[in-house]
């Protein structure tokens, strides 16, 4: 059977997602909490966005093989009897055996939240919210990041790695004031490393205006990764949901995906 986990947690203080040998990791921990509820060895874990150091999740997915189907209903609670309290399971399904979290994807969507007022800023969110000292104008945020919606190298916003493709298409890209904090929706097939964080910084050197609007699709353009470009604290950043589509069409999705780039090119 394949099962699918929605799982939350604060990344605060992890390592990212992906496993480390001596470190405190998502990965780490979750395969340890399942290898103890489902008395095995060991497991192995596939999720839809490997997360950054200090990145939280509200909507990321795993899937994983086991050979005995186990109550799902008594899976989550054993599971959420084990994890620490800053890993939690929302809940566990069997999956189509064509579900494939990481490939079977058709998009990620985060939100990257700024407090950039004293009174936005809440001490009780500091560990999720970026407070910013200077006022931002959200709609030259949102007329700069107009700019950089669709299909294109993200070069620009990207840490290279070796032989990776930084073509991505970015969806939507869009700010919003909820309770006087501002609100970054950034939705994309997949992000390259550090991607969004960039994104954000470079609309923030807009935001206070000490760049013009159409300074992001001169740096989109460059397709070169600039200093000019700061990449923002992690801390801000949540991954809220993955998107899939129907049960029939996950496997031409993940043959899609598979097609497009190969496997060790796609990052979260």
């Amino acid at each position: 059977m394949r099962l699918r986990l929605d799982l939350a947690y604060d990344g605060t203080d992890f390592h990212g997602w992906a496993a480390q040998p001596r470190l405190r990791t998502v990965q780490g921990e979750l395969t340890a909490a399942l290898a103890t509820a489902l008395r095995l060895p060991a497991v192995d874990v596939v999720c839809a966005g490997r997360t950054d150091a200090g990145v939280h999740a509200r909507g990321q997915v795993v899937h994983l093989d086991v050979a005995e189907p186990p109550e799902l209903g008594s899976l989550v609670r054993r599971l959420n009897g084990i994890l620490p309290a800053d890993v939690r399971v929302r809940r566990a399904a069997e999956a189509a055996p064509a579900f494939d979290a990481r490939f079977g994807a058709l998009w990620r969507r985060y939100a990257y939240r700024i407090a950039d007022t004293p009174a936005a800023v809440d001490p009780l969110t500091r560990s999720h919210v970026l407070a910013w000292p200077r006022p931002l104008d959200e709609a030259a945020m949102n007329a700069a990041s107009l700019l950089l919606v669709g299909r294109h190298d993200f070069a620009s916003f990207c840490k290279q790695r070796e032989g990776a493709t930084t073509i991505r298409t970015l969806e939507e890209l869009s700010w919003r004031r909820d309770d006087g904090v501002l609100v970054g929706t950034v939705r994309a097939d997949a992000f390259c490393h550090s991607m969004v964080r960039s994104l954000v910084g470079c609309l923030i050197a807009i935001g206070e205006g000490r760049r013009p609007v159409d300074w992001a699709d001169e740096i989109l353009r460059a397709a070169v990764r600039s200093s000019s470009v700061a990449v923002v604290h992690a801390h801000g950043l949540t991954l809220e949901e993955v998107g899939y589509p129907p049960d029939d069409e996950l496997e031409s999705r993940v043959h899609q995906t598979m097609a497009r780039r190969r496997p060790e090119e796609i990052d979260g």
